[in-house]
């Protein structure tokens, strides 16, 4: 299972994200799309933990949460079509 984390600060540094989410288990990856032609990031990041119990407090605790002046929209990431 992967965690959407939406509406996340284009400023938001992979190490910020990790220590966010590490406060709720092992974060073990972290992804931050970017736009191809900027470099910069599209707003939305994908985070990857340890456990399915880990991932679901994360999302339970941090979704409508504000963090570096934005309202975050945390929920489980849909499978790519």
């Amino acid at each position: 299972m992967s965690i959407y984390v939406g509406n996340v600060s284009y400023d938001a540094t992979e190490e910020q994200i990790t220590q966010l989410f590490s406060e709720y288990g092992t974060v073990s990856r972290v992804s931050i799309p970017t736009d191809r032609e900027t470099g910069r990031s599209r707003g939305f990041v994908f985070v990857d933990m340890e456990s399915v119990t880990e991932e679901s407090a994360a999302i339970d605790a941090l979704n409508g949460i504000e963090w570096l002046g934005r309202s975050l929209k945390v929920n489980q990431a849909r499978p790519r079509s």
